[in-house]
């Protein structure tokens, strides 16, 4: 069955076609949200958000290519879920301050595929989501252009600003990449 008619079997109501949708989805949004900056603790919680509002807006789904509005999904859950994050450390940080133990520790890894998860997740959010959507999603620059928003040229030059930053950062660090 092809994803148009999963999609439409779904929007009819068949619980099975939604289901087949997340099976077939359910990696790629996984994926997606932790290289865009989400931590491997809560990735599972984010996807099964991203599949929650799916769910409940799959009627109002327009048409078009379904991965480009998963992406667009994805990437709302991922922001929201950030800016709570943001806001619980701001609170763990006040607690700190008044004499309150930290909750939580991060744990540290020396493997350079780390270093390099940690170089993108440090990009500006406007370079680091067309990089990745690109790069570890394979999605074209249109594709791109219509997840977040703005042009192709946008696109192309925001990706070659990320490998450029990203370039120099590996260079700092004395990790030659050519």
């Amino acid at each position: 069955m092809t994803e148009h008619e999963l999609v439409n079997q779904a929007q009819s109501g068949d619980d099975r076609a939604f289901q087949d949708l997340i099976e077939k989805h359910y990696r790629t949004v996984q994926k997606f949200a932790f290289q865009i900056g989400i931590d491997s603790t809560s990735v599972e919680d984010v996807t099964q958000d991203v599949f929650l509002k799916v769910y409940r807006s799959l009627g109002s789904y327009a048409g078009g290519t379904f991965t480009t509005w998963l992406y667009s999904i994805t990437l709302n859950a991922v922001r929201d879920h950030l800016r709570k994050e943001k806001r619980q450390k701001r609170n763990a940080q006040i607690m700190k301050e008044k004499g309150a133990a930290t909750p939580f520790a991060k744990p540290e890894s020396n493997e350079i595929s780390w270093e390099l998860h940690d170089m993108i997740t440090h990009l500006p959010e406007k370079y680091r989501i067309p990089l990745i959507l690109h790069y570890f999603h394979e999605q074209s620059y249109r594709e791109i252009s219509e997840v977040i928003g703005i042009s192709e040229g946008a696109v192309k030059t925001r990706v070659m600003r990320a490998r450029k930053q990203l370039k120099e950062r590996f260079e700092k660090v004395g990790v030659r990449h050519e």
